[in-house]
């Protein structure tokens, strides 16, 4: 009887003693687990600042490299400007160079014509986006045939034909413009740090392959664009510090929708404006989709040329801009 009360109560305390270190070990899990877990998040934490220091100093050294480069293209502009002066033979000769294409300023902006702007009570701008294009140099060809100038707002095209075009834009005297390196929007407009990044490829590209340093910008879509979902008044600002003008439009053609338009519509839409406007800023695009923005095209420039008191001109640093929003 004593005998198996005894074994009972040594069965009791073998079970409280179970109990009592799986609790222990319990509590000890429960202790070590979120230890563990703040261990592990600390060494992220410290693995994504490493991360972020590394690419703030690679950006660091892309802006770096974009100013030397912006350096060494100043300095061979000018000293090839100073070389072509002292080939010519006489002060007359200098002259009519001056008055017949566009060239670097001082300070080596794109933009600053020599020619003084004529004082015509109509002032109108063609401006053509999104080139280069397949369709560049029968525009250029167009444009040369009536004696005009006009302003290119150009994407980032690397390919040998793209470049070639946009130097022979630059060669044949008219204004290169930005109008973003990819184009697209969402990631353009997704951050003012997405939006510079994409500036100083556009910039650095035109630079890189013209030696120009363009001082105007077209947001793709406009200013006005519905797709940002930050004010568009940031990014203007940003363009703004780095002295750069944004032009948008009064007049469009309207071939940059999903229809093909045809050629009498988008003569009538280019031109039926500008007797009302001061400065007509026409919006058209140079683009392989667009093959009746070309064949309208001489109908415009004539329609224009026909206009009494009215000319047309490049965008230069000194065109009063358009703006979409204030």
């Amino acid at each position: 009887m004593e005998k198996g009360q005894r074994s009972q109560g040594d069965a009791r305390r073998r079970r409280v003693q179970r109990l009592k270190k799986m609790i222990v070990l319990s509590v000890l899990i429960w202790m070590i687990f979120p230890v563990g877990l703040c261990v592990a998040l600390f060494g992220r934490i410290k693995a994504l600042d490493r991360q972020l220091a590394e690419s703030q100093s690679c950006q660091q050294q892309l802006l770096e490299q974009v100013a030397a480069v912006a350096a060494r293209q100043e300095e061979e502009a000018l000293r090839r400007q100073e070389d072509d002066m002292e080939q010519q033979s006489s002060p007359l000769e200098r002259q009519e160079i001056m008055v017949s294409a566009p060239v670097a300023a001082a300070d080596g902006q794109n933009g600053d014509l020599a020619v003084v702007e004529p004082d015509a009570a109509h002032k109108v701008y063609l401006t053509f986006d999104d080139g280069p294009s397949k369709y560049t140099e029968e525009i250029l060809d167009i444009l040369d045939t009536y004696d005009v100038k006009a302003t290119f707002f150009v994407l980032g095209k690397e390919s040998e034909y793209s470049i070639e075009m946009l130097q022979e834009i630059a060669r044949r005297g008219h204004t290169i413009g930005m109008h973003s390196y990819s184009h697209k929007y969402a990631e353009i407009y997704r951050s003012v740090e997405d939006f510079s990044a994409d500036f100083y490829q556009i910039y650095s590209y035109i630079l890189e392959n013209t030696g120009i340093q363009s001082t105007c910008y077209r947001f793709p879509g406009g200013s006005s664009n519905a797709i940002s979902d930050i004010d568009m008044h940031v990014f203007a600002d940003f363009l703004a510090e780095q002295e750069i003008e944004y032009f948008d439009w009064n007049v469009s053609s309207g071939d940059g929708g999903s229809v093909l338009l045809d050629v009498d519509t988008l003569v009538r839409n280019a031109t039926s404006g500008i007797p009302g406007n001061g400065t007509s800023i026409i919006l058209m695009h140079d683009a392989a989709s667009r093959p009746t923005t070309v064949e309208a095209l001489p109908r415009i420039i004539e329609n224009i040329l026909a206009m009494e008191d009215t000319a047309i001109l490049p965008i230069t640093d000194n065109t009063t801009p358009v703006h979409h929003i204030k």
